[in-house]
């Protein structure tokens, strides 16, 4: 069908009605091939028109000549309960020359479910007027899947938001780089964002939405605070929601996980770049041992056609938390006192183990030897062996980042600095100079440390350390696994701080190729000291330095047993034992260098 033009009026409406339907599924489409073209051509809209409501809502639009050919619409409809009817109107202003056509309009799966003669898979949920037979997980995700409403009943409104009436329980985190925006309707700027919203369908429903233009920067952030829940076991917890990234500079949405409330959290998932004008459902399995958060972030691309919309966020098989969650300390040792104490008569400079009140002298505090029965010695301090599969830093932290934890947006944020990483979560231009898998498990899931060069300028460092060790034994040293891989890739430093002291024990720079590489560092008896892992950053972004597998190897400091020393070995002058083939090895295994004295 095309357009002729058969009046001199100076403004023309062609208008194409479409007969009513009187619902969809939740999975509807409509496409049609359409043809504009000639240098007056003119402007085209397709309109939603529900019965009930009087604002129209605008589906699909174009403004100009687009040339000698046919192209294809796709519009997204979903669900739709109520009866509704399209108008296609061309408009012309004065002049028009050109040819508008449209062909081939097509529906598809606009159909409800089928009704099912039974559904007894435990994973799917029977509707009760229609009796379709579907998927459990669309259950209580404020989308009618069933037709009939009754997958929406008899759900948790703690657990579900559809930002018809504001932001339920979500929240605006106060220390990213801007808010999400509660919207109806078209986002500001054509060529970007969603026309209408995820729940209804409709202009009169409500989304939230990133706007990209002016103030807005390059890799800006707004998060979005989920409430708390309870920890969740084996993925049962998950979370549903839908999101829509359309515009040539949309940059990044992504979902992370957090057990401390003062910091980031994980990278759960991400979507990086334009993904079609349309809503697209996520579902995401969210474990974890300890009480949650989740946070949802969107980054700004470099231009004003790059905004992000959000609608129809719920969560199933979850549970609500009502405490808070605990903060990371930033003090040096790693964790903060508890404020009670057990009964003890310990003094300033002892140390109080916290189940049994006995005291220890400090220098036994973080000396990778419990010597408290439940442990607690060595509970704030760096662990022994790390392989950050648990998206821990064993104690490892970044003292850079918490002097400046009090100005988290503008500081933070763009900083050069320390993180945990993954193959699965590496961004297209990651993957050259980023390793694909970790070491410890040699996939893509498995987690490890990397600073990250597409922050900070050119000599930027970022250092991350252990808290204080007291005490190290005569044959302690680290084993490490790196990865240094970029045309610009920069150095790795190990350092070793004693007061205001910091000593260099190891350095490498240079790319070292595709694969993970063993080093080794021997530290040797030291005391009240800090390991620190330092990266200094390149040119520029193309080179990530990466650390897994973490390992302290026989730090344990020597013990005196009490006992005479066997005939397997020597009696050091401080009444340490040691092994007769450490005599005279260039080790000072027995810390007062009595086995390496001339006089053996």
């Amino acid at each position: 069908m095309f357009i002729l033009k058969n009046s001199s009026s100076i403004s023309q409406i062609a208008r194409l009605r479409s007969p009513k339907f009187r619902q969809t599924g939740s999975n509807c489409t409509l496409s049609f091939w359409y043809y504009n073209y000639g240098q007056s051509v003119g402007a085209a809209e397709l309109q939603l028109l529900v019965d009930g409501l009087k604002q129209p809502t605008v589906l699909w639009r174009t403004y100009y000549n687009e040339g000698s050919r046919w192209l294809k619409a796709v519009i997204q409809l979903g669900r739709l309960p109520h009866p509704f009817q399209f108008s296609l109107d061309k408009i012309s202003l004065g002049f028009y020359e050109g040819v508008s056509a449209i062909d081939d309009i097509r529906f598809e799966n606009c159909a409800l479910p089928p009704p099912a003669l039974s559904c007894e898979d435990p994973n799917h949920f029977w509707c009760r007027d229609t009796k379709a037979c579907i998927d459990s997980l669309l259950v209580c995700d404020l989308v009618d899947n069933c037709g009939d409403g009754s997958d929406e009943e008899n759900c948790n409104p703690d657990l579900q938001c559809n930002f018809e009436n504001g932001l339920c329980n979500w929240e605006q985190d106060v220390e990213d780089d801007f808010d999400w925006i509660r919207i109806q309707g078209p986002t500001p700027t054509v060529t970007t964002g969603p026309l209408k919203d995820h729940t209804t369908g409709t202009a009169r429903g409500h989304y939230l939405y990133l706007e990209s233009s002016e103030p807005r920067k390059f890799r800006d952030k707004a998060v979005l605070l989920s409430p708390l829940f309870n920890p969740s076991g084996n993925g049962t917890c998950v979370f549903r929601f839908h999101y829509h990234m359309f515009g040539k500079e949309v940059y990044k949405l992504s979902v992370l996980q957090r057990t401390m409330s003062n910091t980031k959290g994980w990278l759960l998932w991400y979507k990086f770049g334009n993904q079609g004008n349309r809503w697209i459902r996520q579902t995401l399995h969210i474990s974890g041992s300890r009480p949650f958060q989740i946070l949802v972030k969107g980054t700004i691309g470099d231009g004003f056609t790059g905004d992000i919309g959000l609608d129809d966020m719920s969560f199933l098989g979850c549970t609500l938390y009502r405490g808070n969650l605990p903060t990371i300390s930033t003090t040096t040792s790693g964790t903060s006192v508890p404020a009670t104490l057990p009964m003890n008569n310990c003094t300033e400079k002892e140390f109080v183990c916290r189940a049994s009140g006995r005291c220890i002298q400090m220098i036994q505090k973080c000396d990778f030897r419990p010597d408290c029965s439940d442990k607690s010695d060595e509970s704030a301090c760096v662990m022994e062996i790390c392989d950050f599969e648990d998206k821990d830093l064993c104690g490892w932290h970044q003292p850079a980042l918490e002097q400046m934890s009090g100005n988290y947006s503008t500081h933070i944020i763009n900083t050069f600095r320390w993180q945990l990483g993954r193959g699965a979560n590496l961004y297209p231009e990651q993957e050259q100079h980023c390793p694909l898998t970790d070491h410890t498990t040699c996939t893509e899931e498995g987690w490890y440390l990397f600073a990250d060069s597409s922050n900070g300028e050119f000599g930027h460092t970022a250092d991350i350390a252990t808290p204080v060790i007291s005490l190290t034994g005569p044959r302690c040293k680290i084993l490490f696994w790196n990865h240094m891989n970029g045309s610009t890739i920069g150095s790795l430093e190990v350092l070793c701080k004693t007061g205001n002291r910091t000593s260099k024990l190891w350095t490498q720079s240079g790319s070292q190729g595709p694969q993970w590489n063993r080093a080794e560092v021997f530290l040797g008896i030291r005391s009240n000291f800090q390991v620190i892992f330092r990266a200094k950053r390149g040119v520029s972004y193309m080179g990530d330095v990466a650390v897994d597998d973490i390992t302290f190897e026989d730090c344990s400091p020597l013990l005196i047993s009490g006992k005479p020393c066997t005939s397997e070995e020597f009696t050091c002058a401080n009444k340490y034992c040691i092994p007769k083939n450490n005599l005279c090895d260039f080790v000072n295994d027995c810390a007062d260098n009595s086995d390496e004295s001339p006089s053996i």
